[in-house]
């Protein structure tokens, strides 16, 4: 009897063991989305501070939420888009660390020479895609493409999309407003009017503004499902009912846990089973 009490109790004390290991484990996850969450919100806001310095006729969106039917979510969501009477500029923001080695035909970019991101070249290209279903043909012409990494990055890209005469261009953060500023002043020596009035600015603005949707659940919905095949691409293990991916850890616990019968549970789906 004393023998099986010791087992079992060594028993329960190993389990609370694994329950608190993997706790801390989800608990840590959590932390380092929580930082990554809040660097990216810091970012945004840098980006957001150069926007609002531009001249009161440059009108702007940030996080624009739109239909998009070309997209595997049915929506695009779009990091800023700055409306000014010589381009419509449209930025996709990205939080990486490491060097980013890439070419604006290259499908697929690398992060320190081993980690695989989507060209966000070919990203944003659709997010424009996205827009111009939305305004006036007329305008279609006068798009720029942008995107911008934070200085935790060391940019190994082609050339070509650094120089001021793309259409197509790659900055760091902290250069944007720069190079919004220089790509204008060379339009405007070629170009004595500027192509978009004031009027023409705030159609566009307008026509933007009416299709953003504000909806929270539509957007986590959309957040959501791009985990789920960036996961899937990436050949992640994942939630057997939500689908987002886990932790080797995460999934050792749960295939070694008779409870879940051979599936894997991300932390707050283990809880049912509780």
């Amino acid at each position: 009897m004393v023998f099986g009490f010791f087992f079992n109790k060594k028993k329960k004390d190993e389990k609370e063991i694994d329950d608190s290991s993997l706790i801390k484990a989800n608990e840590s996850k959590k932390n380092n989305q929580h930082w990554a969450n809040r660097k990216g919100e810091l970012g945004e806001y840098k980006i957001n501070i150069q926007l609002d310095q531009f001249p009161k006729n440059y009108m702007h969106h940030s996080d624009l939420f739109i239909k998009n039917e070309k997209s595997s979510t049915g929506y695009s969501q779009i990091d800023h888009v700055i409306i000014t009477p010589y381009r419509i500029f449209v930025i996709e923001t990205k939080n990486y660390q490491g060097t980013i080695y890439g070419g604006k035909d290259r499908k697929t970019w690398l992060i320190n020479g081993k980690f695989k991101m989507m060209n966000p070249l070919l990203q944003n290209y659709g997010h424009i895609q996205a827009i111009k279903n939305i305004i006036d043909e007329k305008y279609h012409e006068h798009f720029i493409s942008m995107v911008s990494f934070t200085k935790r990055c060391t940019l190994k890209i082609e050339e070509e999309l650094r120089r001021i005469h793309s259409n197509q261009l790659v900055v760091y953060d902290i250069e944007l407003t720069e190079f919004i500023n220089r790509k204008i002043a060379v339009l405007k020596l070629q170009n004595k009017e500027p192509f978009l009035s004031n009027k023409d600015i705030n159609l566009i603005h307008d026509a933007l503004s009416n299709v953003n949707i504000q909806d929270p659940s539509i957007r986590h919905q959309h957040i959501e499902s791009i985990q789920k095949t960036n996961a899937i691409k990436n050949n992640e293990d994942t939630c057997s009912i939500c689908q987002k991916p886990v932790s080797d850890k995460v999934k050792s616990y749960c295939l070694s846990n008779k409870r879940f019968n051979g599936n894997i549970y991300c932390f707050e789906h283990q809880k049912k089973f509780r």
